[in-house]
């Protein structure tokens, strides 16, 4: 009994810690507890919740995939790729927990962007629809250059020749964004999609920033007869379709790297390995609608969910105390615990809440009030057999044990199908109902149990009707 009651004592310790850390941002507001939170001891609890778009505000970007007519390839697996780039380049840019999906609508094909809590969003629009994409290119020989600026300039460039727009850098350039034509280079067939990683680099003799570029094993095969069938010519690096440097080639090179040492700051050297390590959009993509999502909107749906979940949870309790009596007064502490504990697993894993995400934490509350349910009514059962209040409550135990188990498991099923399956407020809800049907059964199974155990004694024997449900004596 000695050591059921320090278990009781160290679960009530461990509920009003994680209800100090679920609840620290209410309690940091408090005029009468607020000064307690400024010690540094209590850094730690200072971990907001995540919320998402719809409770917090921010921005709704569509984007349309702009395939070619001609392309050949599984244009739902382009689509996944394109996500995946989206979403570490998203990352890149500090949003947190970023809802990137994809969709089809007859012979478009769509992406979906929500960034939660974002405030530059210009930045990030512009993060997202850039298309990086590097490329090595060698020398044209100098008859196909001067076809190619005859065909594109006509009349206009009869007197110019490639050799004349490859020695003149502004030119050059100009020529390339009007026409989007290359008179000095042709492609190599090496791109970024060999690229392994880049990295930051500082020269050791002049501190300039670069960036350091490592091959994949076959990018660096590829990349050793480039270099081997170039030595001594021009091999030109672009990025975005503009060159960005133009080395010499010296030698073969067969360790797979490269460098990259144009006249760049350290931040834009830094921002070219971000986009660089993100990966270039496997198809180009187009925006075609935004819209923004005010936090006071945000606000007003948190507001009413959340009223809706006190008053919710407030019914339970007067449900739980009236008919149970004393083992309902006990489990309405457990459910105390146990809302704090999934509270603060939100914030710590951390999960996005959502208005769906909150509908599902309601429900896992009442999944937790069902399973002290069918405990209590077994345990009754067992007392009407005559059996003794310590005994009865073990077998209560037991015979609700299988009920719980299934139950639970067919959520939790159900749980993980959502999840895998469904939409974002799908997921969302999907995740916080599967953490509350875990935590429920710890809840029910330990916390319940361990409380009752603690407190139901033989002397409760005299006072039989705190122990019975409903209107039963």
């Amino acid at each position: 009994m000695a050591k059921i009651r320090i278990a009781a004592i160290l679960t009530l310790l461990l509920g009003a810690i994680a209800g100090f850390f679920a609840g620290f941002e209410l309690i940091q507001k408090s005029p009468r507890f607020g000064g307690l939170t400024s010690f540094t001891f209590f850094s730690f609890f200072e971990r907001p919740y995540r919320l998402g778009l719809d409770l917090q505000g921010g921005t709704h970007l569509v984007y349309r995939a702009d395939f070619p007519e001609d392309y050949a390839g599984s244009k739902s697996e382009a689509m996944a790729a394109l996500r995946d780039v989206i979403e570490r380049r998203v990352n890149l840019f500090g949003v947190t927990e970023p809802l990137v999906q994809t969709e089809n609508s007859g012979d478009e094909w769509r992406l979906i962007v929500e960034l939660a809590g974002v405030t530059n969003i210009e930045d990030a629009k512009k993060l997202i629809g850039e298309t990086p994409f590097l490329e090595f290119k060698t020398l044209l020989p100098r008859d196909k250059g001067d076809d190619i600026v005859h065909k594109h300039m006509g009349e206009a460039g009869k007197d110019i020749s490639a050799e004349m727009l490859c020695g003149d850098g502004e030119a050059y350039i100009r020529f390339l964004m009007q026409l989007g034509a290359d008179p000095c280079f042709q492609s190599a067939g090496f791109d970024g999609k060999y690229l392994s990683r880049a990295a930051l680099d500082f020269d050791p003799n002049t501190n300039a920033p670069g960036v350091s570029l490592q091959f994949t094993s076959e990018g660096a095969k590829r990349f050793a007869d480039i270099t081997d069938q170039n030595i001594g010519k021009p091999l030109a690096i672009f990025l975005d379709g503009l060159p960005i440097e133009v080395p010499f080639v010296r030698e073969k090179i067969s360790e797979g790297r490269a460098q990259i040492t144009g006249n760049f700051t350290p931040a834009q050297a830094k921002e070219l390995v971000g986009r660089l390590n993100a990966g270039a959009l496997p198809v180009p993509i187009s925006r075609i609608a935004e819209q923004n999502v005010e936090a006071s909107l945000g606000r007003e749906s948190l507001a009413r969910s959340f009223s809706a979940a006190i008053w919710g949870f407030l019914a339970v309790i007067l449900f739980m105390i009236i008919w149970y009596r004393l083992p309902g007064l006990l489990a309405v502490v457990a459910l105390f615990i146990y809302a704090s504990i999934v509270l603060s697993l939100f914030k710590l894993i951390p999960v996005t809440i959502t208005a769906a995400g909150i509908a599902g934490f309601v429900l896992s509350v009442g999944m937790a009030v069902d399973a002290n349910i069918l405990i209590f009514e077994r345990f009754k059962e067992e007392l009407r057999r005559g059996r003794g209040v310590d005994e009865a409550l073990r077998q209560g135990f037991e015979r609700a044990w299988t009920s719980i188990r299934d139950s639970n498991v067919s959520s939790l099923i159900t749980a993980g199908v959502l999840f895998w399956l469904g939409t974002s407020v799908v997921k969302g809800f999907a995740l916080t109902l599967g953490i509350g049907v875990l935590v429920s059964m710890f809840s029910a199974i330990l916390v319940s149990r361990t409380f009752l155990l603690s407190i139901l004694t033989k002397r409760l024997e005299r006072v039989r009707f705190l122990l019975l449900s409903g209107i039963s004596r």
